[in-house]
């Protein structure tokens, strides 16, 4: 019966209009969600190639977030183990100096019916100060630097991390449901509570991340 309502749901989402006349191009929501999910991401919009493939983080952002996670694309993409909810479900645009913010409308509308079918999460990523700000209300700190770092403060629940983009969103500073642009250089929250930044151009490593530890915890308890 779960499975039922989540379908109709999506199917709700999937032929939504609501914000249409503020969309560059006709509105094609991209997310995936399954009841049986452990492992939910929400981050922040697609870019314009998710827009074009129907794929999400089908770009080298989701590149740097699966090296970050230390998924394969089979398992990221298997939707019985991580469901992938942005704060907005469609391409909100280009500005000068970016892709535009997520459309306000998408989270608080849909949001709370699509979480509410999905009662088998375990650990939800918060990539980036859009899902930040909407999630952590009065607990997100004042920067998103701050935010990641004191990522442990909000397990087991929540880990927020910077978005990968290395072209971030340009836009007003924060709503509760739509966040600020990230640093240029957010830090990635370690095991032992330091940091290690992103340097433009390089990969960083992961080994000492909790995001892969708590994934990898999470997708296990799947297959118990």
């Amino acid at each position: 019966m779960a499975k039922i309502k989540l379908r109709a749901l999506l199917a709700e989402i999937h032929a939504c209009q609501v914000c249409a006349a503020y969309l560059p191009y006709p509105p094609n929501p991209i997310l995936r969600a399954r009841a049986d999910a452990r492992l939910l991401l929400i981050g922040q919009a697609p870019g314009r190639r998710v827009h074009e493939t129907g794929v999400p983080w089908n770009d080298p952002s989701g590149d740097t977030l699966r090296d970050w996670l230390q998924l394969t694309p089979e398992q990221f993409y298997d939707d019985r183990l991580v469901a992938i909810v942005p704060s907005g479900f469609c391409y909100p645009g280009a500005g000068r100096t970016g892709d535009l913010p997520p459309r306000p409308e998408c989270a608080p509308l849909w949001h709370p019916p699509l979480l509410a079918s999905l009662p088998n999460i375990k650990l939800t990523l918060l990539i980036g100060s859009y899902a930040q700000a909407c999630y952590l209300k009065e607990r997100n700190k004042a920067t998103l630097t701050e935010t990641v770092a004191n990522g442990a403060e909000y397990l087991p629940r929540f880990l927020p991390l910077p978005h990968p983009s290395p072209c971030r969103p340009k836009g007003p500073r924060p709503t509760p449901c739509c966040g600020s642009c990230a640093p240029s250089s957010p830090p990635i929250p370690t095991m032992s509570g330091r940091t290690s930044r992103k340097r433009r151009g390089k990969s960083i490593s992961t080994r000492r991340l909790p995001a892969p530890f708590m994934a990898r915890r999470a997708l296990r308890r799947h297959r118990n």
